[in-house]
This record gives C-alpha cells, sequence and structure tokens, in this order.
C-alpha cells in the first residue's frame, strides 16, 4: 500500500517549525526534506527514522521496522506526537550530510 499525498502532508504539517519542509515522491513513497536533508522516510503511512546514535537516548522506547525490502532497519517514528517529533528532525538536522550534488552528464559534448 502506497502512502496517501493526505498523510505526507499530515507528516509536513506535524513537523512544521523545523526548517525547510518539502518532500519528494519516489515509487509510490516519499522522503522529506527539511532544508534539503532527507530527514524522513515515509513509507506504507509510517515514518522511519534512520537508526544513529544520536537518537539512541531518545528513540530507545520506539518500535522498529523495515521501510521496503532490502532496507536496513529504521526506527518507526510516532508522527501523531508533534513535539516529539519535532525534536527528532532537530537532531537529524544537525547530524544528516546534505545529499551529494548529482555529477552533470555530457553526451557528444552537450550537458543532458
Amino acid at each position: 500500500m502506497a502512502t496517501s499525498a493526505e498523510f505526507i502532508e499530515f507528516v509536513c504539517d506535524q513537523i512544521s517549525g523545523t526548517g525547510d519542509i518539502r518532500s519528494k515522491k519516489m515509487f509510490g513513497e516519499y522522503m522529506v526534506y527539511v532544508n534539503a536533508k532527507p530527514v524522513l522516510l515515509v513509507c506504507d503511512d509510517m515514518v522511519f527514522v534512520k537508526i544513529l546514535p544520536e537518537l539512541e537516548n531518545i528513540m530507545a522506547d520506539a518500535e522498529r521496522g523495515f521501510p521496503y525490502d532490502g532496507a536496513k532497519e529504521h526506527y518507526i517514528l510516532d508522527i501523531d506526537n508533534s513535539d516529539f517529533s519535532r525534536e527528532v528532525v532537530d537532531i537529524l538536522k544537525l547530524v544528516i550530510p546534505l545529499p551529494k550534488p548529482k555529477k552533470k552528464k555530457i553526451r557528444n559534448g552537450d550537458e543532458i
């Protein structure tokens, strides 16, 4: 079951105030970016957070799961708790790097 547009809008509303929020649809699921950093993975109307040492204390009691087949285990974020969700996002913004820029492809001397 793919994530609904209504749910991704709810997720973005729950973490409002943490920075510049946008979501990008990928294969029927979504990545949520804050200040251009990929912080939340949303699959099947569930919010997943990468397991990182910086989150160990506050996410110790969080459920864990796999967002898709072949993925590493992630924390499952209780997105209904907006204060807690914003706290998690604020930590992630500090530790997650910006994505590396994609290299431009050149074919026959022209950029594509």
